[in-house]
C-alpha cells in the first residue's frame, strides 16, 4: 500500500501519488507522444475502457487520490462510473475536480479549440451541479482550474462566497494554478478568508525540475495550513524518456532509473509537498512513476540544476501540440 498523508490542515488523507484524468479523458492531450499511449482507443467506449484499466491499475498499485476536472472530456463520467462499477466505498479513496474551463473539441484531436477558459458564477454553479451529477458524493475537492490574478477570479466576492457556500457541504475548496505568476497567485490566495477562515484549503500548481518559480510559494502555503498538490511532474513529457535531450543530466545521474522516476522522486524531496497527481496515460507509465516512492530522497537532491526561466518554460509548454 501507498503511504497516505495528511493534505494541510483539510483533515482529509491522500496517498503520496494520485492519479490525474487528463490524459485518459480526452482524445488528444499535450503531452509528448500521448497519441502512441491511445493507439486504436480514441473513440468514446474504447476510451473509457482503456481509463478503467488504469484506474484499476493504480488501485491495486495502492492509489487512493484521484484528480479529474470539468474540461478533461469523459474525465469525471469514466472516474465516476468506475467508482460505481468498482463498487468502490473505502473511506481513503479521495477524489478531486475542478470549475472553469469548458471542454469544447467535440473528440477531436485535430480542433483548433480544446478548452475555454470562463470563471464566472455562472460557470461555477453549472459545472458543480455537472460534478456533482457524475461523481456523485465523490466530490472531496473541488478546484478552481487554473485560477490567474489576470482573471480576476481572486477578486470576485460572488464566486468566492459561492465557494465558501460549497465549503459548507464539506467539500474542501482548493484551486489550481498555472503560468508563470504561480508565485503571485499562490501569495493571494492564502490571503482570502470567508467566515473567519483562510477559504481555500489546497493548492494544485506545477513545480518539476524545469519549473521551479513557484517553490517559496508553496513552501509557505504549506506552513500556512493549506495541501499542496503538484502536477506536471513530468514536464508534459518533457522529463521522460520521449525527449532524450532534456533528460541528459537525469540519465547520466541515474542510468538505471528512468527519467520521470526520478522527476517524481525530486518532487517527493520537497518536505512541503503532499502529493503528486501522476498524468501517466497507462499501467506501465504509472508502474514507473511510483517507482519514484523507493528512490533515497537524499539521493536525488544533488541533482545538477535544470530549471528554466519561468517565461521560457510556459513559452515553450504553450508551443507544444495537442496529440
Amino acid at each position: 500500500m501507498i503511504e497516505s498523508i495528511q493534505l494541510g490542515n483539510t483533515g482529509r488523507e491522500v496517498t503520496r501519488i494520485g492519479l490525474g484524468m487528463a490524459a485518459l479523458g480526452r482524445p488528444g492531450y499535450i503531452n509528448l507522444g500521448h497519441k502512441s499511449d491511445l493507439t486504436g482507443r480514441t473513440e468514446v467506449r474504447a476510451l473509457e475502457e482503456h481509463a478503467h484499466g488504469v484506474l484499476t491499475a493504480a488501485y491495486d498499485l495502492g492509489i487512493r487520490y484521484f484528480d479529474t476536472a470539468r474540461s478533461y472530456g469523459g474525465g469525471e463520467g469514466f472516474l465516476g462510473r468506475w467508482l460505481f462499477a468498482q463498487r468502490v466505498t473505502d473511506p481513503a479513496v479521495t477524489v478531486s475536480s475542478k470549475w472553469g474551463y469548458r471542454y469544447v473539441a467535440d473528440w477531436r484531436v485535430d480542433a483548433e479549440l480544446h478548452e475555454v477558459k470562463e470563471h464566472s458564477l455562472d460557470v461555477l454553479d453549472t459545472q458543480y451541479a455537472e460534478s456533482r451529477s457524475r461523481l456523485g458524493r465523490h466530490v472531496d475537492i473541488y478546484q478552481i482550474h487554473s485560477a490567474t490574478l489576470e482573471s480576476g477570479v481572486l477578486d470576485d466576492n460572488a464566486i468566492l462566497d459561492r465557494l465558501a457556500a460549497i465549503r459548507s457541504e464539506g467539500v474542501t475548496i482548493g484551486l489550481s494554478t498555472s503560468g508563470p505568476n504561480q508565485a503571485r497567485t499562490i501569495d493571494k490566495a492564502m490571503q482570502i478568508e470567508r467566515d473567519g477562515d483562510q477559504l481555500f484549503g489546497t493548492v494544485q500548481a506545477t513545480w518539476n525540475l524545469l519549473e521551479t518559480s513557484a517553490g517559496a510559494a508553496l513552501a509557505a502555503a504549506r506552513e500556512a495550513g493549506m495541501g499542496v498538490i503538484i502536477k506536471e511532474s513530468v514536464a508534459n513529457g518533457r522529463l521522460t524518456e520521449r525527449d532524450m535531450r532534456t533528460t541528459k543530466p537525469i540519465r547520466e545521474a541515474f542510468p538505471d532509473h528512468s527519467p520521470d522516476t526520478i522527476a517524481l522522486a525530486a518532487i517527493l524531496a520537497q518536505p512541503w509537498v503532499n502529493t503528486i497527481v501522476s498524468g501517466a496515460a497507462t499501467a506501465q507509465q504509472l508502474a514507473s512513476n511510483v517507482a519514484a516512492l523507493e528512490v533515497d530522497p537524499a539521493l536525488v537532491r544533488d541533482l545538477p540544476d535544470m530549471a528554466e526561466s519561468a517565461d521560457d518554460y510556459w513559452r515553450t509548454r504553450a508551443a507544444l501540440k495537442w496529440t
